[in-house]
């Protein structure tokens, strides 16, 4: 039976993660601040930057594989590299298709409109580290970086860090934007489109927003179940089939809501998440060619969306049933 540690997994599709690895026969631990895991499942306490309640936490133990869901910075990284040095033979961290956000990217990461992105794009063993920074300290960090590029960079960063310092075999999945799960969905942005669209107030978008990549709740976590039992190294995209603009998305839900969508037409101001004044979508080639096969985002999107829908209905008889 393997050994499997995971880092968060406390919500959204890391508590699904750990349910699915559990349904695969793995030995589960999680390990985070406090939150409590599934039913059968291991739980360590500690905060993963504090690197000796981090180490005393493990004690002796060993694991076969190592998820890591919450490493934002190279500061994490670097401590992940020295804890689990002599514990574990394979580690995945969960990283974003934000690492290739050009927006972000202090050099100013090429797009090519129509061309998905490919992983040789950003090469964590050549990308610059910068432990100097105050990664420990998010008000100071804000000094530095907006919150869009301190979230990019830091997973660019901590990517780089487990490159060229990990002493076991690292690969790193950069998910695309995952959307579905209802009420387990925190983020808010699919909630968002469905909220406006239902009550018929406008979306904000770009002028001529373009094409983004999405993948549902469940197959990012089907797909770190599988990369946590392969052998591949290195990063990889894991992306549904096909792309999608902000205004495309719109029409998917105004089909379920049966209502037309307004939009409200942004040049500088804040536009609505996933509308994008620049081609942004991920190729999935080396997964695919790995093992693992994608469905296609128009598939699953609808239901997806049913999902919001429920949730946004149980939480207006929540608020009826408070009055």
């Amino acid at each position: 039976m393997r050994e499997v540690l995971v880092i968060g997994g406390s919500r959204y599709f890391g508590r699904l993660l750990v349910t699915l690895l559990q349904e695969a026969g793995s030995r589960v631990t999680v390990v985070n601040r406090g939150s409590p895991p599934p039913a059968g499942v291991g739980h360590l306490v500690a905060d993963r930057d504090d690197e000796a309640a981090l180490r005393a936490a493990c004690g002796p133990r060993t694991f076969d594989v190592v998820i890591d869901q919450v490493c934002y910075t190279p500061a994490q990284a670097e401590v992940a590299c020295r804890v689990f040095a002599d514990r574990v033979g394979r580690y995945v961290m969960t990283s974003t298709m934000e690492v290739y956000d050009p927006a972000t990217s202090p050099g100013g990461l090429p797009a090519v409109p129509g061309v998905p992105v490919v992983e040789d794009a950003v090469r964590p063993a050549d990308w610059p580290v910068r432990p100097d920074l105050p990664w420990h300290d998010p008000d100071r960090l804000a000094t530095v970086f907006d919150p869009a590029t301190g979230y990019a960079e830091g997973k660019r960063q901590a990517e780089a860090m487990f490159t060229r310092s990990a002493p076991f075999r690292y690969a790193s999945v950069r998910s695309a934007h995952v959307l579905g799960g209802g009420a387990r969905d925190f983020t808010g942005r699919l909630a968002h489109y469905v909220e406006r669209v239902t009550a018929g107030q406008p979306v904000a978008v770009h002028p001529d927003p373009l094409p983004t990549s999405f993948i549902q709740e469940r197959e990012i976590a089907e797909f770190l179940r599988w990369a946590a039992a392969a052998d591949f190294v290195g990063p990889v995209n894991a992306t549904s089939h096909g792309e999608l603009t902000a205004i495309e998305l719109c029409d998917l839900v105004a089909t379920r809501v049966g209502t037309p969508p307004r939009y409200q037409v942004v040049e500088d101001g804040p536009a609505s998440p996933f509308s994008f004044d620049r081609y942004y979508a991920m190729d999935n080639g080396r997964a695919e060619r790995l093992g693992f096969r994608f469905g296609a985002v128009r598939d699953w999107l609808p239901t997806a969306i049913d999902d919001a829908l429920a949730a946004r209905e149980e939480d207006r008889h929540a608020v009826t049933r408070d009055r």
